[in-house]
């Protein structure tokens, strides 16, 4: 009966010791990670609203069409 029990004892202690290597092992990852996941280079919210306001707002070069937008803003106004 001793013997059914250590058994038993040693296979949970077993798979108890794989679970906190794992664990122990994954949080070394993370510590090490960290840093790097911080000094990431994403671009603020301001600095994206920037650049897509730049992207969609680019000014008129086609003289014609220059002079039809004035003309649509002087008839709106």
């Amino acid at each position: 009966m001793t013997l059914a029990i250590s058994t038993e004892l040693m296979t949970f202690l077993i798979i108890l010791g794989v679970v906190v290597v794992i664990a122990v092992v994954a949080f070394l990852i993370y510590l090490y990670l960290k840093p790097r996941l911080k000094h990431d280079d994403k671009p603020s919210e301001e600095q994206i609203l920037h650049e897509e306001m730049d992207r969609l707002l680019k000014p008129i070069e086609d003289d014609e069409t220059a002079k039809a937008v004035e003309e649509y803003k002087d008839e709106e106004e």
